[in-house]
């Protein structure tokens, strides 16, 4: 099973990107996927998760701005970032849960001026 997180860059503060996962190796159909967060010198941390029937929840510090959805079809999880601040500057990981929690590489994202 592989997750190929893509999609990530340097923006400005108040802009905007869509990170990208697809999986393959395994179908994710029915379990849930989800994005995660690691900034230099912190844990990484629980940004969204959507589940199999696309019920999604969001962490406080991104609720209203980021949204994550899928495309069960393509096997791929999408995470839509707006309003972008510094302090979500980290590299992001996608999940997907079959029983166990498989990851992506990560994909990195930097908000700065």
């Amino acid at each position: 099973v592989q997750l190929q997180a893509s999609g990530g860059g340097s923006v400005q503060p108040g802009g905007s990107l869509r990170l990208s996962c697809a999986a393959s190796g395994s179908s994710f159909r029915g379990n849930v996927m989800g994005w995660y967060r690691q900034a230099p010198g912190n844990e990484r941390e629980w940004v969204a998760t959507i589940t199999g029937v696309g019920i999604a929840n969001y962490a406080d510090s991104v609720k209203g701005r980021f949204t994550i959805s899928r495309d069960v079809a393509k096997n791929t999880v999408y995470l839509q970032m707006n309003s972008l601040k510094s302090e979500d500057t980290a590299v992001y990981y996608c999940m997907g849960r079959r029983g166990i929690a498989y990851w992506g590489q990560g994909t990195q994202v930097t908000v700065s001026s």
